[in-house]
């Protein structure tokens, strides 16, 4: 009975250890581009099931909405070099 259960335990340690040593992302083109895409993971991402088709409309609002943080942030700096205090709701 002791046999049989080594045996098995040494057979599951082997099908885990092939499994990992089938993909380990440690394939390295140059030193610190260790990137590597899983199997099955396509050239061409357009197109396939994982290409995020974004909105342009909505990356059109992200857009906008930064500039808006951008042009508040600079009144805030203009006003605090201004008046030597920082506030934050300047109108």
């Amino acid at each position: 009975m002791k046999h049989v259960l080594t045996l098995l335990a040494v057979a599951g340690v082997l099908a885990v250890s092939n499994q990992a040593l089938a993909y380990d992302g440690q394939n390295c083109k140059e030193p610190g581009n260790c990137w590597e895409a899983k199997p099955g993971y396509p050239e061409k991402i357009a197109g396939s099931k994982y290409d995020p088709k974004h909105d342009p409309a909505e990356v059109s609002k992200q857009e906008q909405a930064i500039k808006a943080i951008d042009a508040r942030n600079a009144k805030r700096i203009a006003n605090a070099k201004a008046t030597g205090t920082f506030v934050f709701d300047v109108k």
